[in-house]
């Protein structure tokens, strides 16, 4: 399957209004070095293109963790914990094969070519009260001297599988595009017949995921999270519970009450099709 990879960094940053919820073009930002754990809250945003349209959009926030900061962060934070329960936790089980997460990477990096020894941070949803489903995990691993070489994007689907899209970053990463055919089941109002294109502003004080679906050559589906940078302290974890508490379980709510709007709208479902038979689009 072929994958393709571009870079624009004198396109605008996309990011959130804060006031409409919609993702928007901001302009570009200087320079930045933010490395390290974080908070990004933001606006998650879908919109479906045909046969009919439909629109949603929800405020929510991700955690980007950097995996040698964990344990340091479960003895750090109050609220915080490293695989074992907590009011706000990462397990490493909600992520990867079932091997270690490190040890997971290098394999599909080397499976791709890929030389990336240096940190690896997720963007993802915490479990909440010990509950999460992630619908996309975006993974940026750094080369020894800390340049971005690649970007994996680790999609879950309600029927319990994963499934890794693992990108080089390209030479330039102020702004990352990518491009791959769909070769695993999200939705079942989508085909088979579908390709990826990917939008990424990396981490730094905002971030931005785009991500345009296209199917049988045609535009279908655009969804992104756009976010701003905050600490990762407890006393934003407690405003983050204050705002959205039990958000991981709004999103899996999300999903089916859109659903139920998509079968009212007379959307085409397509049976699921199990990630050992599914056939990608060529």
């Amino acid at each position: 399957m072929a994958y393709s990879t571009h870079t624009q960094p004198s396109l605008p940053l996309v990011r959130a209004s804060a006031q409409e919820g919609e993702v928007v073009v901001a302009g570009s930002r200087a320079s930045e070095d933010q490395r390290g754990s974080s908070i990004y809250e933001g606006w998650v945003m879908h919109r479906r293109l045909s046969p009919k349209h439909h629109r949603f959009k929800y405020r929510v926030f991700a955690m980007l963790l950097e995996l040698d900061e964990l344990a340091g962060l479960d003895r750090k934070l109050a609220l915080f914990k490293y695989n074992r329960w907590g009011l706000f936790s990462f397990q490493d089980r909600d992520h990867g094969d079932g091997r270690p997460l490190r040890a997971w990477l290098d394999d599909v990096l080397a499976q791709s070519g890929i030389t990336a020894k240096g940190a690896r941070r997720v963007l993802c949803y915490p479990r909440i009260l010990g509950f999460v489903f992630n619908p996309i995990s975006v993974w940026f691993c750094d080369d020894e001297d800390g340049r971005l070489k690649a970007i994996i994007y680790e999609v879950h689907n309600t029927y319990e599988e994963r499934h890794a899209y693992v990108l080089p970053a390209g030479p330039d990463t102020a702004l990352v595009r990518h491009g791959c055919a769909k070769n695993f089941y999200v939705s079942p109002f989508l085909s088979h017949d579908c390709r990826y294109q990917f939008r990424i502003r990396p981490p730094g004080q905002d971030v931005a995921i785009m991500v345009q679906e296209d199917e049988a050559g045609a535009p279908i589906l655009n969804a992104s999270f756009a976010g701003e940078r905050r600490a990762l302290t407890d006393r934003v974890l407690v405003k983050m519970l204050m705002r959205y508490p039990l958000m991981t379980v709004k999103v899996v709510v999300a999903i089916h009450f859109e659903a139920v709007r998509l079968m009212l709208k007379g959307i085409r479902r397509h049976p699921h099709q199990p990630k050992t038979i599914y056939a990608p689009a060529e």
